[in-house]
């Protein structure tokens, strides 16, 4: 018989939009710090054909962190493995922070808002003290704006944004540019990003300033003649795996490095003085995350992957992808090798083995043709 526990846990951030859409049947994740719907009730392929198809709002976790001073640019140089010089305000670059020994401690966006302050948005894992640790000598301030963030995503996304804006939002705003936007009378910073491979936008609040309750009935009223429905992480989830958007703490951790991740593209080894460059010069460049497809079942989340009745590696995420009608995952391998191409065995949510092939990430739309809006 099982037991409903319920638990007090008030370190955590309670979602400003929670009232808007929380229900008995909502079931809450943690990530940076701050609560999440994982789970509703809804039918997690019913919201997905919605993404696909149309748009879905989602209110997610990730937290932006706000650094600002005359040292921005140079204490960014140091922390991020790629360069930052080179990016004009009014656009966002996907960056990574390196350990010292070269491995991933943080991935996440970087917005230039000025010429000396930026957002950074990142998804989990614990890096306010990881800047503090490392601000000796630069004259900055880290803060924390206390930002929420919803996700519209799907086709008909730039739609309902641009009624949302009264037009000021249209095909002129490119993948990963980002600006500050009026919606219903607030002023809040909006960018062309999103964590699903479909067009999408995320819409970042002002903090206390924002009436977020209006926000919410602002950006449900553009939406309702576009088709757009609220949607729980698990449909997101389904779609970030075909798209081989890669999570911090769930795919991969600080012992691997950038190239172990198939990250390594954005990784600039010609920049001098970031942290962890020394040790990725000398690094294996080969990936050790890939993905893998089975034709007859669902890879089990964590489950064995095995070459004869060897472990070779983990399954670390894995769904049914109703794109490609097969099971799908990422497959992260205890040693690199010349995995693409090989059939392995794998551990599946139905307590059985199957067949799997091995294959490069994302498993389509591999030019981000989706997201850039040319499809």
């Amino acid at each position: 018989m099982s037991k409903l526990i319920r638990l007090s846990a008030r370190r955590f951030e309670q979602s400003p939009y929670f009232d808007c859409y929380a229900s008995p049947e909502s079931v809450l994740g943690v990530a940076a710090g701050r609560y999440y719907e994982s789970a509703n009730g809804q039918d997690p392929l019913e919201t997905y054909w919605k993404l696909r198809q149309a748009a879905v709002l989602y209110d997610v976790p990730e937290k932006p962190w706000q650094i600002e001073g005359p040292d921005a640019v140079p204490f960014l140089e140091r922390i991020f493995a790629r360069r930052i010089c080179n990016l004009p305000p009014g656009r966002g670059r996907y960056t990574i922070a390196c350990t010292a020994a070269g491995g991933m401690f943080m991935d996440g966006i970087l917005f230039r808002m000025a010429e000396d302050r930026f957002w950074y948005v990142q998804a989990d894992g614990d890096l306010e003290t990881w800047f503090i640790a490392h601000s000796d000598g630069f004259d900055i301030k880290v803060s924390n704006p206390n930002s929420r963030v919803l996700q519209i995503q799907g086709p008909n996304s730039m739609k309902i944004m641009a009624d949302a804006t009264n037009g000021a939002i249209d095909e002129n705003m490119k993948y990963f540019h980002s600006g500050f936007f009026d919606i219903g009378g607030q002023e809040l910073y909006v960018s062309r990003t999103g964590w699903t491979g479909e067009r999408g936008y995320e819409i970042y609040c002002a903090g206390k300033k924002t009436d977020h309750k209006r926000l919410w009935s602002d950006v449900m009223e553009a939406g309702a003649a576009h088709g757009m429905v609220y949607g729980c992480m698990a449909s997101m989830i389904m779609r970030r795996i075909e798209a081989g958007i890669l999570d911090n703490l769930s795919d991969f951790d600080h012992s691997m490095t950038p190239f172990a991740t198939g990250l390594g593209k954005f990784i600039d080894l010609d920049k001098e003085g970031f942290i962890g460059r020394e040790a990725l010069l000398a690094a294996d460049r080969r990936s050790r995350l890939l993905g893998l497809k089975c034709e007859t079942a669902t890879p089990a989340d964590h489950g064995a992957i095995l070459e004869a009745s060897t472990v070779v590696g983990q399954i670390t995420a894995a769904v049914w992808s109703p794109t490609l009608d097969l099971g799908i995952g990422y497959a992260r391998f205890d040693s690199p090798a010349d995995w693409i191409g090989r059939t392995l065995t794998v551990e599946t949510d139905g307590g059985v083995t199957a067949l799997c092939e091995i294959v490069e990430l994302p498993f389509y739309d591999i030019e981000k043709r989706i997201p850039r809006g040319l499809e």
